[in-house]
C-alpha cells in the first residue's frame, strides 16, 4: 500500500468549501447529485448562514470529499486506502465502494439532525493542545458530572486532545488544562458534543437505519478512526459508521497503524489541511498533501508516481 487518502470531519468547514473545488465534470456530477437527493442548490450548502447548522456542515464535508476523490480518480489518480475523521468516515466509505452516494446523503442527513435534535444548544468541543492523556484524563475526570458532562472525544495526536461535553464543563476543564500547563485550550466550530456517551441514544437509531441501506465490500482499505483497525467486512462498516458519532476518534492510532501497514503519501481532501499536518509526524519518511493547498496537477503526478 502506497496512497492513502484522509478526509476531515467538522471544525474544517468554511464559507464557499464547495464553489472552491475543481473545474472538472467529476465534480460536477457530485454536485449535481447531491443537489438531487437533497433538492438544494449547491451554491446555498455552503453559505454562512448554512453552515450553521451541524446537519449542512456535514453534507458539505461528505459532498467535498467524495467530489475531490472522484476528481483525482477521473485523472487516473487512484488511492490504495480511505481514512476519515468522525463523519469524513463516510466520505472515506463511498470512495472505497462501500456506500452509495446518494444513500450516504441521506444517511449524513439524519445523523445530522439526530445530534442537533439531542443538543439544540449548550454543548461543544474544545481542543486542548499540550497535554497527554494521562495529565488530562484526571482534570476531566474532576469536573464530568450527570449536571455537568464533559468526556475525553478526539485523539488526534499524543498531546492534542478534544474533549466533548457541556460548554460549562467544557470551559472548567479547559481553565484546570492551562493552569496544569497546557498551550492552549480552543473552542472547535462544531455545536453538539460529538464522539462521547452522550450521543448514544442517537448513534442506534442511525444504526437502525443504516440497516435498510445496500452495502457492499470495499474495494480499497478502510481505516476506521474510531476503532484504529482495517475493516473488511461491510457489516462492521456499517455499524461502525453508525456508532462514531458515539465513539472517542482514535486519528493518531489509525495514522500510526496505516503507516505500519505500508502507507507513505497521505493526501487529504478539502476542506483544510487539519489531517495533513497531523500526519506530517507520523510520515517523516514520506509525504502528506492536502488538496486544498496543492495544485492540482502536482497530487495528481505525485500520486501517479
Amino acid at each position: 500500500m502506497n496512497v492513502l487518502l484522509t478526509f476531515p470531519g467538522q471544525g474544517t468547514q468554511r464559507t464557499g468549501m464547495l464553489k472552491d473545488l475543481p473545474a472538472h465534470a467529476a465534480v460536477a456530477a457530485v454536485l449535481a447529485e447531491a443537489e438531487d437527493v437533497l433538492q438544494v442548490p449547491a451554491a446555498e450548502m455552503d453559505t454562512p448562514a448554512s453552515l450553521q447548522s451541524t446537519v449542512w456542515t456535514q453534507l458539505c464535508l461528505l459532498t467535498a470529499g467524495v467530489g475531490m476523490a472522484r476528481c483525482l480518480a477521473a485523472h487516473d489518480a487512484r488511492a490504495d486506502a480511505v481514512a476519515g475523521l468522525s463523519i469524513g468516515a463516510y466520505a472515506a466509505a463511498v470512495t472505497a465502494g462501500v456506500l452509495d452516494f446518494a444513500d450516504a446523503l441521506r444517511l449524513v442527513r439524519l445523523r445530522g439532525e439526530l445530534m442537533a435534535q439531542a443538543f439544540p444548544h449548550g454543548y461543544g468541543m474544545t481542543a486542548i493542545l499540550g497535554l497527554d492523556r494521562n495529565r488530562l484524563e484526571p482534570l476531566v475526570a474532576q469536573v464530568c458530572t450527570p449536571q455537568q458532562p464533559v468526556y475525553l472525544a478526539n485523539f488526534n495526536a499524543p498531546t492534542q486532545i478534544v474533549i466533548a461535553g457541556k460548554l460549562s464543563a467544557l470551559a472548567e476543564v479547559s481553565t484546570l488544562a492551562l493552569a496544569a500547563g497546557a498551550q492552549a485550550a480552543r473552542p472547535v466550530a462544531i455545536h453538539v458534543p460529538s464522539h462521547c456517551p452522550l450521543l448514544a441514544d442517537a448513534a442506534r437509531s442511525l444504526g437502525e437505519a443504516m440497516q435498510g441501506v445496500a452495502i457492499s465490500a470495499p474495494a480499497l482499505r478502510y481505516f476506521s478512526a474510531s476503532k484504529a483497525r482495517e475493516l473488511r467486512d461491510p457489516r462492521r462498516i456499517a455499524e461502525d459508521l453508525a456508532q462514531n458519532m458515539a465513539t472517542p476518534v482514535r486519528w493518531h492510532e489509525t495514522m500510526l497503524l496505516a503507516h505500519a501497514n505500508g502507507a507513505r503519501l497521505v493526501v487529504e481532501a478539502p476542506p483544510g489541511d487539519v489531517l495533513t499536518r497531523l500526519a506530517q509526524p507520523v510520515f517523516a519518511d514520506g509525504m502528506a498533501l492536502a488538496c486544498d493547498r496543492t495544485r492540482l496537477d502536482s497530487i495528481v503526478a505525485i500520486m501517479r508516481r
